[in-house]
């Protein structure tokens, strides 16, 4: 019996369409059922709605261990893709209690319960630092405890901790470290808020890179290492590195709209993330742009996704095939 964590997330609401294309017996973690329906929108969305029904459908919460307790009785491999993704300063003990005590508490339950295999959903904002006059991050490319990092980042890391003392004590352990994830299902959320503001308009763009991903890929790629005799190691996920303003162009193209043609260079960004501060205080919202965020938009760092390639012969679809699809099947469920 496999269990996903997460499920009714952009990552595990895709991977349960796979495995249950695989004929696998599934469990899925879920904490309301309102987020369910997105999850029948996926299945749709594959053209396997006679799916949708095989699915275990167990409630739960990842902070919760009783419930976890339950839910864990005759799980054999773990699919761990709960987490909160925010960069708002204001998050960090929400995001300390979910990304770092949750996964401390699906690694203890992993233990307690005898569970043969764990594919934790890392990130690559918990992969290493380069040094100087360097720009290319591996798997084996060093934390740096002293660089500055966002409180996401460093709850990633964290988890990642305890997953290596699960595998410690005895799991076997793989984990992913996605780049920005595109798939189909999640409006408004994730990597929809870029494509949303670029069909809404906007007007600027920065220098920097990004690492993409199709949702597909990061599924199936965990599938595929849960599969192999892989054990004790991380993956980068990156499908393709592209700078900013090509990704934002060819959204642009796509959606047939304008593209972004101004530069926000490093001055225009340091009064956003400062500005954006203030309106925080001011109207007392999330913030939207950080001291962190904005050094990541100019960031050029690069991700070598080798290593999956190398031991899966793994092969990640092209850009032009997810995000075509995305842009046009994406808003009839907004």
């Amino acid at each position: 019996m496999i269990l996903v964590t997460g499920a009714t997330g952009l990552v595990g609401s895709h991977l349960l369409v796979q495995l249950l294309q695989e004929n696998e017996e599934v469990k899925a973690l879920f904490r309301s059922e309102k987020q369910i329906e997105k999850v029948k929108n996926v299945f749709a969305f594959y053209h396997q709605t006679a799916l949708f029904d095989k699915i275990n459908w167990v409630q739960g919460d990842i902070t919760d261990i009783p419930s976890l307790e339950i839910v864990f009785e005759n799980v054999t491999h773990v699919y761990h893709c709960a987490a909160l993704i925010s960069f708002d300063p204001n998050d960090e003990e929400v995001l300390r209690k979910i990304n770092i005590e949750g996964t401390a508490n699906i690694v203890n339950c992993c233990i307690d319960f005898g569970v043969k295999k764990l594919c934790h959903v890392s990130s690559i904002a918990a992969l290493g630092s380069p040094k100087e006059h360097e720009s290319i991050i591996t798997e084996e490319t060093e934390w740096n405890p002293e660089e500055l990092h966002s409180d996401y980042a460093i709850t990633k890391y964290g988890a990642e901790m305890e997953v290596w003392r699960g595998h410690q004590e005895g799991i076997e352990v793989v984990i992913v470290n996605p780049g920005v994830i595109f798939g189909f299902g999640f409006p408004k959320k994730g990597s929809d808020v870029i494509i949303q503001s670029v069909k809404r308009g906007l007007s600027f763009y920065t220098k920097g890179n990004v690492g993409i991903v199709s949702v597909y890929d990061v599924a199936n790629g965990m599938i595929q290492l849960m599969k192999s005799n892989n054990n004790g190691e991380r993956f980068i996920l990156v499908g393709e590195n592209i700078e900013n303003k090509k990704l934002l162009t060819y959204i642009a193209k796509l959606s047939k709209v304008k593209s972004p043609s101004i530069e926000a260079n490093k001055a225009m960004i340091s009064i956003a993330w400062r500005l954006d501060w203030l309106l925080s205080k001011i109207l007392k919202r999330k913030r939207k742009l950080t001291k962190i965020t904005a050094a990541a938009a100019i960031s050029n760092k690069q991700f070598d996704a080798t290593k999956i390639k190398s031991v899966l012969h793994f092969n990640f679809q092209k850009k032009e095939e997810y995000l075509t699809t995305n842009l046009v099947e994406q808003d009839p469920f907004v």
